[in-house]
């Protein structure tokens, strides 16, 4: 068994990639209003909303038990729609020794795709790989979704 790996899930929406990648861009702090029992509280601790650097700490739930992520954001492509976060302290680090999460947001005609990749390295073979904790970017994908559907 390998300590590195890569998880990748694409979820098809309806709310628009445009919407979902601005969001998560510029004003992810709004996100526990559309996902509360994921998401409990976004707040920027360096640097502005939106821009390469900046570092962003989140408190969240995961597998029933509240959890905390702090993230700085390593890339940004507007033309590709993604965002790439690395995560830098928290709960995921007392299981990895280094962690990537990143999404991005594809158009096929009608339809928009988000794809959520997970680039992690375990700190020993011990470690499950973080199914469950892609789930909660699943559940997190579909409440967005549902919120702005619900609005428009």
């Amino acid at each position: 068994m390998g300590l590195k790996g890569k998880l990748t899930a694409q979820i098809e929406i309806k709310a628009g990639g445009d919407v979902f990648h601005e969001l998560f861009r510029y004003t992810p702090h709004q996100i526990p209003n559309m996902s509360p029992t994921t998401i409990q509280r976004c707040d920027l601790h360096k640097g502005e909303w939106g821009t390469v650097g900046s570092i962003i700490f989140w408190n969240y739930t995961h597998e029933g038990k509240p959890k905390v992520a702090k993230e700085v954001i390593e890339a940004i492509d507007e033309e590709k729609r993604s965002v790439t976060f690395k995560i830098i302290e928290g709960d995921p680090m007392e299981l990895y020794k280094a962690f990537k999460a990143s999404f991005h947001v594809e158009t096929n005609g009608d339809v928009d795709l988000v794809t959520w990749t997970f680039e992690y390295e375990k700190i020993n073979d011990d470690i499950e790989d973080p199914l469950s904790l892609l789930g909660v970017c699943i559940k997190l994908t579909k409440d967005i979704e549902s919120y702005h559907l619900k609005a428009t």
